[in-house]
């Protein structure tokens, strides 16, 4: 892709070069507004107030193409962008929902200390790396158990019927995924923190808000492994103490990881893949940019819409008359 594609807006030149493969309707959609003026189009297709903050990102000097300039006077002054974003965004109060709806594409520096910063941030093949292993020692743990529950109960049974059983629990946890996701996506990642608790506030943005803010950076899409699974064992912990028999609860989990393991993936490839016309992908990377970008409380689906069916969050995706390419 050209490291130069100018529009202009209200009289100033914009360099959106770098944001083609982002925009939600498609880099095809604006390739004709190229060196042109978008202005009466974006109040045209009623772009969010989120559009016009990240088109402050992409401003340039007349003089040279390449030269970004950050204006001052909008949002992004409540912060410092030069200085870890951890231990100021508690202070923003009543202004932080307003700041971490409103995307950037920029550099984001959670800690001061390299090594925790690190942590912080997970490449794509980090996560099938960490969970495939765990969830093929689950698998085999919880072949043994049920195999021991089998005798210890003296229960007539073949190695077919054992297999069986051990595949149903498996299932079982794979499809309690979706709902896990949908809750813990609407009800916890999405659960608004109160304006005077700056712990809360910089707990959410901790947990997801960061990723609102910087939905383009490639190393905050996934979870680290490490805090997904203190949270993972938390659960687990509190699903075997109140209803899952501790025989059979590994193969639920291993269900449950395969599940979160395929959400994460699709997650990534969702912000970076370009899935084909009519593909169940497309369809999926157009819900979920404008969960992003223009309906911040709908859409919390992210592998599936079922459950935003189920509880009235979906949204309804126009059809169009081109296809989207990204």
């Amino acid at each position: 892709m050209s490291q130069e594609f100018l529009i202009e807006h209200k009289g100033q030149k914009h360099n959106v070069a770098k944001f083609l493969k982002f925009h939600p309707g498609g880099s095809n959609t604006i390739k004709y507004f190229k060196n042109g003026d978008i202005t009466e189009q974006l109040i045209k297709t009623h772009h969010s107030p989120s559009a016009y903050e990240l088109l402050k990102d992409y401003r340039v000097s007349d003089d040279n193409p390449q030269e970004y300039i950050r204006e001052e006077g909008d949002i992004e002054h409540l912060v410092d962008w030069t200085k870890p974003m951890f231990w100021q965004v508690g202070s923003l109060g009543p202004r932080y929902r307003e700041w971490v709806l409103a995307p950037v594409d920029r550099n984001l520096r959670l800690f001061h200390s390299d090594f925790i910063e690190k942590l912080t941030r997970t490449p794509v093949y980090l996560v099938p790396s960490v969970w495939v292993p765990i969830t093929l020692l689950l698998l085999y743990i919880g072949y043994g158990r049920v195999s021991h529950f089998y005798m210890a109960t003296h229960t007539p049974f073949t190695q077919l019927s054992l297999f069986t059983w051990c595949c149903w629990y498996y299932i079982c946890g794979l499809l309690l995924w979706p709902l896990l996701e949908y809750t813990i996506h609407r009800w916890i990642f999405h659960l608004k923190p109160p304006d005077n608790s700056p712990l809360l506030i910089t707990l959410h943005f901790g947990l997801h808000g960061l990723h609102h803010k910087v939905p383009f950076d490639d190393g905050r899409l996934l979870f680290p492994p490490v805090p997904a699974g203190i949270l993972m064992y938390l659960g687990y912990s509190l699903a075997t103490s109140l209803f899952i028999p501790t025989w059979n609860a590994p193969l639920v989990l291993a269900g449950v990881i395969t599940g979160y393991l395929t959400y994460d993936l699709i997650h990534f490839y969702l912000h970076y893949g370009s899935p084909h016309e009519g593909s169940y992908l497309y369809n999926m990377k157009r819900y979920h940019n404008q969960h992003h970008f223009a309906h911040y409380e709908s859409g919390f689906g992210i592998s599936s819409k079922f459950w935003d069916h189920i509880f009235g969050t979906l949204i309804v995706l126009r059809k169009l008359n081109r296809t989207l390419k990204w």
